[in-house]
């Protein structure tokens, strides 16, 4: 029997079970379909409350309920305000006053001040790319009254409403002024927001369940929604959040109607959980998610480029691509840094990636390094398909040119937890992990986290390469969008040379949903607003 056989006729095994199990559970219990009650399958544990200190997208979506931004982008990529009622900018363009509109309140009944604004802002311009450049070109924040603050820049910034309406992580949420006091590299677990969704901390159960109820107080915008902007309009009472970490079992659990909707669907199970004229299954991101390699750029044997090229000389995207969706329909090669079908994407010097794979190049890199069988930590999540799968091809591909490679399996949760340790592996760090992107997370040098190449501000990892940061630096202070590709193309040339990561793939996540749900926005994020359940 093939391998791939025999995961098959295992997951179909455990789908039978699960529905056998659902179906006693929604027999036991007659009352599940409480009208207004949306039960959701995450794409993860929720581990971490605080979405400044982790990039993990559970703990962004986790964000998206309970906080609200000052500005938002919506589905043409335009920013729009949310919290903000108006502002101004001066003619020299060194300042900014906004202004917050009516209403906002935090769900301790607090009204939303200047100082939480400023507060919020300040923390996030600690641990964020974007956020980063920004705090870098702010000279002051100045509150002007409870409801007016001014931002005063050294030198004119013309991104500074992109910066504040970015639509992923990490996310320039805003919270009270005493929770985002906190330093921005300790995580918070006070949750308390403005944002349409109440989080009930006391039934939170790691590893089970998160809950959050309606924010009654909550003001919507007017405008219709469209990705994070527009009118945040809640029609259900409450959101259950319930961690299924086995796929079989969570497919027969929106087969059944135990869940309604299931934010993650494996490709192998598409056509199982499609065949039930009750459920949807659709993609609903217009970009895709650009899958991507990791390396730990502190510690032997990856702080040496020659290992780097030799992974990048084996590595074959057509692979991962088909291991993450299963087929060409809804993964492909992107041998870009920059999402593939976007401005700033291109093919300079992709030919690292997609020349031929060259095993007896990479087997000589490797002794050149200077290599001795050190032991190699490759972090998988096995609740995650998408990190699972990339994560079993790399351990093939590693040991193909000779790496003596062990495979660190968890949860997601925990591997978020243990990417951030900066101790080598004998004492619980790691050697590599997989993990994706949304489309619009790396569009351009000032939202690509991995490019950076900044020691201890770059994303996990931790990646020195001055010449990136450089190029980084032209890209903002280029004059015209002609001059700041060719700056990207110069940024991609020195990653294929440098490889601070591998982009794997670009693919598509489908999503599945009970037909009584109506209302899904159709955004590279979820987003809970506006959906209906009959």
């Amino acid at each position: 029997m093939s391998a791939g056989f025999s995961k098959f006729h295992d997951r179909m095994h455990r789908l039978a079970l699960g529905l056998a199990f659902a179906a006693g559970v929604a027999f036991a219990s007659p009352v599940l379909a409480q009208g207004k009650v949306l039960k959701f399958v995450p794409e993860a544990d929720l581990r971490s409350l605080d979405p400044i200190w982790t990039t993990a997208y559970i703990t962004r979506n986790h964000g998206y309920m309970v906080y609200d931004v000052l500005f938002a982008t919506d589905a043409s990529f335009k920013v729009q305000p949310q919290m903000v009622d108006k502002w101004e900018v001066s003619t020299d363009n060194l300042t900014y006053t906004f202004t917050l509109r009516d209403g906002l309140k935090f769900h301790d009944g607090a009204p939303v001040r200047s100082a939480d604004c400023i507060a919020s802002v300040e923390r996030w311009a600690k641990r964020d790319v974007f956020g980063q450049r920004l705090g870098e070109m702010t000279e002051s924040w100045t509150a002007v009254s409870d409801k007016t603050f001014r931002l005063k820049l050294k030198k004119p910034f013309p991104y500074v409403l992109e910066a504040l309406a970015k639509p992923s992580s990490n996310v320039p949420f805003i919270m009270p002024e005493r929770v985002a006091k906190t330093d921005a590299f300790t995580a918070i677990t006070d949750a308390t927001g403005s944002g349409p969704f109440k989080f009930v901390k006391e039934q939170w159960v790691p590893g089970n369940k998160v809950v959050y109820v309606k924010n009654t107080d909550y003001v919507p915008r007017k405008e219709a929604p469209s990705w994070g902007a527009g009118g945040k309009v809640v029609k259900v009472d409450r959101v259950e959040w319930i961690y299924i970490p086995d796929a079989a079992t969570a497919a027969a659990a929106l087969n059944t109607g135990e869940v309604d909707w299931w934010q993650q669907v494996p490709v192998d199970l598409v056509p199982i959980v499609a065949r039930n004229k009750d459920i949807k299954v659709e993609s609903v991101d217009p970009l895709g998610s650009i899958g991507l390699l990791r390396f730990n750029h502190l510690h032997a044997p990856f702080n040496n480029v020659k290992m780097r090229q030799a992974v990048l000389a084996v590595l074959d995207q057509s692979d991962y691509a088909i291991a993450i969706a299963g087929d060409a329909k809804n993964g492909k090669p992107c041998p870009s840094y920059f999402t593939c079908g976007t401005p700033m994407a291109s093919t300079a010097g992709s030919e690292a990636l997609t020349g031929k794979r060259d095993v007896e190049r990479a087997k000589a890199l490797v002794k050149e390094a200077g290599y001795k069988g050190e032991k190699i930590v490759l972090m998988t999540a096995t609740d995650q398909p998408i990190v699972n799968t990339q994560a079993l091809v790399t351990q093939e591909l590693l040991r193909k040119i000779g790496l003596n490679v062990e495979l660190a399996a968890s949860d997601w949760g925990t591997l978020i937890t243990r990417r951030s340790s900066k101790e080598p592996v004998e004492k619980g760090g790691w050697s590599i992990f997989h993990t994706w992107f949304v489309g619009p997370d790396i569009t351009t040098p000032a939202l690509n986290s991995p490019l950076r190449g900044a020691g201890d501000k770059s994303w996990f990892g931790w990646p020195t390469d001055s010449k990136l940061e450089e190029l980084r630096d032209a890209w903002f202070n280029a004059p015209t969008v002609a001059e700041q590709k060719k700056i990207a193309e110069a940024m991609q040339r020195r990653a294929f040379e440098t490889v601070p990561y591998i982009p794997t793939a670009q693919f598509i996540i489908p999503t599945a949903y009970r037909s009584n749900l109506s209302g899904v926005i159709n955004s590279p994020v979820t987003f809970i607003w506006n959906v209906e359940k009959k």
